[in-house]
């Protein structure tokens, strides 16, 4: 079974940038998507960014459309996440998360193995 392990995360001032990692090992990692969620406290994990299992095709949430970047690097079994102009509502627990397939999605549901996490807090 695959596991992955985030790192990278930070407390940050507004206007900062972070750039979160994730480490996969034990499992397969080249063939599929990967994705980027978040929660907050006392609300729902929301999709954050998903990219395709060659590198292409990524996707990402309106909300952090051109500040955030993912790429995924399959020699290093690692999928990245760069912030850059990070907000205060940018503070969560970020999860990297493997998918069900060779494509990314924004859903849940897409995922069969996830990350601990990683917090993210910005502060104003």
């Amino acid at each position: 079974q695959v596991q992955l392990v985030e790192s990278g995360g930070g407390l940050v001032q507004a206007g900062d940038s972070l750039t979160l990692s994730c480490a996969a090992s034990g499992g397969a990692f080249s063939n599929y998507g990967m994705g980027w969620f978040r929660q907050a406290p006392g609300k729902e994990r929301e999709f954050v960014a998903s990219i395709h299992w060659t590198g292409g095709g990524a996707s990402y949430a309106d909300s952090v459309k051109g500040r955030f970047t993912i790429s995924k690097d399959n020699a290093k079994n690692t999928v990245y996440l760069q912030m850059n102009s990070l907000k205060p509502e940018d503070t969560a627990v970020y999860y990297c998360a493997r998918g069900i397939t060779n494509w990314g999605t924004p859903f849940v549901s897409g995922y069969s193995a996830w990350g601990q996490g990683t917090q993210v807090t910005v502060s104003s």
